[in-house]
């Protein structure tokens, strides 16, 4: 049986283990796949990198333990939007969903289907050749692309409960060949542990500093995701209990990964080689096993990245919806379909949105100021924890308080100011994205009244 939802029209069908998935799904996506290579190549030093992925973990599960705090108080569809509406102002709210709609979700989409299709040519590098190359860009990777985010937003039409089991056998399919790739790649790789070690000292000044925190910003893309079920409350059951456990059962898991897998880059090929490399994972597989093997991981990591394109597409109509039945998006967007019940227009809005973005942009100029964008409103959500601990109006208490809330909000503040003297225009295009959304929050509002 399902339980109804009394404040919408969205039923809790989710149980721990499939929200679980999606929170793991959304956290591995292109991040892991792409940074670790431009890592190194601003850090120079192995370990130092590895520490700051494991800093991100850490920085992830102090933002994992907050939002299922918040989760429990307001397990409502729409994530930062509800939380910071209720919080604070609805123009906040607002202004996480509207860069949630540019960059939170749409963004991330069309990254993963263009880095779907780079892994696909990179493993068959005789597929490009069947079209004239002046089209080659435009009709078969932004095509394929765009039929990738077609294939996954009809999917998700078909319902939270179909769309959910497509979701649990790719996260398992993910997760598991990931897991073989580090088992084997460890036992059978012809790698070196001496790899952690070729690096150079990094500079202890401000422009080491800002380094590191530009560094920690791309780490932080990748983790992110970590706040995935909070999207989805108004469809899981027994929030108070299964939202904050999905939150860090999955961010825990993606934690170990990430370090796993980063230990198997650099055990599997020496610095110098990975150095500014995007299919990263390629590279790798590639120096321990072969070309054979470093085409068989790239398509690996082409169908890995179907999971988190899945589970992005699953989250980001939640809050749209949200904000339409709220008065602050279009109205179309709270239509929730009458046999499939899920907000089948915000589905459609988002694949369509993404699709834009494939055609208009490249996957680095998608990716750049993504990281930026992501870290602004999680701040502000965590920091409302205080306001919520002082009303005493909240069901579930996470551990650690206020030392956990603490790390979280200090640690974000110092990554987005040294990523913003690092590269300044990125990051103003993102606080401009953000800034662009006010008057149209009271344009909203005025049609609301």
């Amino acid at each position: 049986m399902t339980e109804k939802n009394s404040e919408n029209n969205l039923e809790r069908k989710l149980g721990l283990f499939p929200v679980t998935n999606i929170v793991i799904a959304n956290m591995i996506g292109a991040g892991i796949f792409t940074t670790s290579g431009l890592l190194l190549a601003g850090l120079k030093n192995p370990l130092v990198m590895m520490g700051l992925w494991v800093a991100g973990g850490v920085i992830a599960l102090c933002g994992a333990l907050s939002y299922g705090e918040l989760g429990a108080a307001m397990p409502r569809a729409g994530g930062e939007y509800v939380f910071l509406s209720r919080l604070y102002h609805p123009v906040l709210g607002f202004l996480s969903g509207w860069v949630s709609f540019f960059v939170g979700f749409s963004a991330p989409i069309a990254v993963s289907a263009i880095g779907f299709t780079d892994y696909v040519t990179r493993a068959f590098p005789a597929l490009p050749g069947i079209l004239p190359e002046s089209i080659e860009s435009l009709v078969l990777k932004k095509g394929c692309a765009i039929l990738v985010i077609i294939l996954f937003t009809a999917i998700h039409i078909r319902g939270i409960v179909f769309g959910s089991r497509v979701q649990n056998y790719l996260t398992l399919l993910k997760v598991g060949l990931i897991l073989g790739l580090v088992l084997f790649g460890f036992l059978l790789g012809k790698g070196s542990f001496t790899h952690l070690f070729q690096g150079k000292p990094l500079a202890l000044n401000f422009a080491g500093l800002k380094t590191l925190g530009l560094s920690l910003m791309w780490i932080m893309f990748a983790y992110s995701g970590w706040n995935a079920s909070g999207y989805i409350g108004s469809e899981i059951k027994n929030p108070e209990k299964n939202l904050p456990r999905s939150l860090l059962l999955g961010t825990g898991a993606v934690v170990l990964v990430y370090f796993f897998l980063n230990l198997f880059y650099l055990y599997g090929a020496p610095p110098a080689k990975m150095e500014g490399v995007i299919s990263v994972a390629g590279a790798a597989a590639e120096n321990s096993f072969g070309s054979f093997m470093g085409d068989f991981v790239s398509v690996l990591v082409a169908f890995a990245l179907f999971s988190s394109l899945s589970a992005f597409i699953i989250l980001g109509p939640r809050i749209y919806y949200s904000m339409a039945r709220d008065g602050y998006f279009f109205k179309f967007a709270a239509k929730v379909h009458p046999r499939f019940g899920v907000p089948f227009k915000s589905i459609m809005l988002q694949g369509a949105f993404a699709a834009v973005m494939v055609l208009i942009g490249t996957f680095d100029q998608i990716l750049t100021y993504m990281g930026f964008s992501l870290g602004i409103f999680p701040i502000l959500a965590v920091a409302g924890i205080f306001k919520m601990r002082r009303q005493n109006t909240i069901p579930y208490k996470s551990p650690g308080f206020p030392l956990v809330q603490l790390v979280f909000i200090l640690a974000g503040v110092s990554i987005l100011l040294l990523s913003f003297f690092e590269r300044p225009l990125e990051s103003s295009i993102a606080i401009g994205t953000a800034a662009m959304g006010i008057p149209v929050y009271w344009i909203f509002k005025k049609m609301r009244r």
